[in-house]
C-alpha cells in the first residue's frame, strides 16, 4: 500500500498506529505479533492528512476494536467536520475466507460516513487478476486484504500487487481532489 502510494509523484505518505487498548497479558494469549515502530497517530494528526488509507485487521466480521476506540476519539473532529471532504480508503486482514473481507469495510464505510469523508473504493480498477480462482487471495471491490489465518500466513503476490495497485490508485485521487494533477 505504501509503496504503491509513493509511486505517485509529489505524494508524501506516513504510516501510522493507533494506540493500543489491550493489555499485554491479553494480546499475549490472543497471540498478537508484536507492534511495529510505526509512531501512533492521534486525531488530530488525521486532520493534518490530505487523505487516508486506514487498514486493520478484522474481528467478527468488523474492524477490531483499536481501530474502532480510535475513531471514538475523533469526536471533536466529527463536531468541527475537520475529515469532511478528505479521500479514504480502506484495507483488510481476516482469519479465514469467510472472516470479512466484505463486511469489515462495509461496517467500516459508517464511519467515514459519519465524517464526511469521500470514500474511495479501489473497485475492480485491478483488472482480472481480483478473479483469480488458481490461488486463495484476500481483496474485494472495497479494497485490498489478505487472509492472515492464525499470523503465520503473510500475504501473497497476488494480494501485494493488489495492495501496490490500490496504494497507487488511491493517492492519484487523492492528488487530483487536492488540487494536483496525477
Amino acid at each position: 500500500m505504501k509503496k504503491g502510494a509513493a509511486s505517485v509523484e509529489g505524494v508524501e505518505v506516513k504510516v501510522w498506529q493507533v494506540p493500543e487498548i489491550l493489555s499485554e497479558e491479553v494480546l499475549g494469549k490472543m497471540g498478537a505479533p508484536p507492534k511495529t515502530d510505526a509512531p501512533v497517530i492521534t486525531p488530530q494528526e488525521l486532520a493534518e492528512a490530505d487523505g487516508v488509507l486506514f487498514g486493520f485487521p478484522t474481528r467478527f466480521g468488523m474492524m477490531a476494536a483499536q481501530m474502532k476506540a480510535f475513531f471514538d476519539a475523533t469526536g471533536g473532529l466529527w463536531r468541527e467536520q475537520s475529515l469532511a471532504g478528505k479521500p479514504a480508503g480502506l484495507f483488510f486482514s481476516t482469519g479465514s475466507q469467510g472472516g470479512g473481507q466484505e463486511t469489515t469495510p462495509l461496517t467500516a464505510v459508517t464511519q467515514l460516513t459519519h465524517h464526511g469523508m469521500v470514500f474511495v473504493p479501489v473497485g475492480y480498477t485491478f483488472g482480472a487478476k481480483i478473479f483469480d480462482m488458481e490461488s486463495v487471495h484476500g481483496g474485494s471491490p472495497y479494497g485490498a486484504g489478505t487472509f492472515a489465518g492464525d499470523g503465520s500466513r503473510w500475504p501473497t503476490e497476488l494480494e501485494l500487487e493488489h495492495a501496490f495497485h490500490q496504494g497507487k490508485y488511491f493517492a492519484g485521487i487523492a492528488k487530483r481532489l487536492k488540487g494536483g494533477s496525477a
